[in-house]
């Protein structure tokens, strides 16, 4: 089992998660994180440190974030590395809950979301 990065991530990208993880399995793109399930060794220590509530079991992935496991299994193999020096987007705290932020994708991020 693996955790997934939601799109609570998208326009935040806090990276708290990347301090805790033991195992550096995430990946970054210009304005949100993912996890790559091959290296997620499902220990739970994103969750708690994510602000803006946007990791999950697998397991416990509400219905309406499902597309969210492909998207970080997908995006995981594209993506680079996201080292501990990662900032949060300047203006992340002004995006935290706000819904349907894969809408809000644009260009290069945006494609790479909508393609399979």
């Amino acid at each position: 089992m693996t955790h997934v990065v939601t799109e609570q991530c998208v326009h935040c990208k806090f990276a708290e998660c990347i301090t805790y993880c033991p195992v550096a399995c995430f990946r970054e793109a210009g304005t949100f994180l993912v996890i790559d399930p091959e290296e997620c060794i499902d220990c739970g220590n994103c969750v708690e440190a994510c602000p803006a509530d946007a990791i999950y079991p697998e397991d416990e992935l509400p219905p309406e974030l499902q597309p969210a496991l492909e998207w970080n299994s997908r995006l995981a193999l594209q993506l680079p590395l996201a080292t501990t020096d990662v900032a949060p987007l300047a203006d992340a705290e002004d995006w935290v809950g706000r819904p349907d932020k894969w809408r809000t994708l644009k260009g290069e991020e945006a494609v790479r979301v909508d393609s399979p």
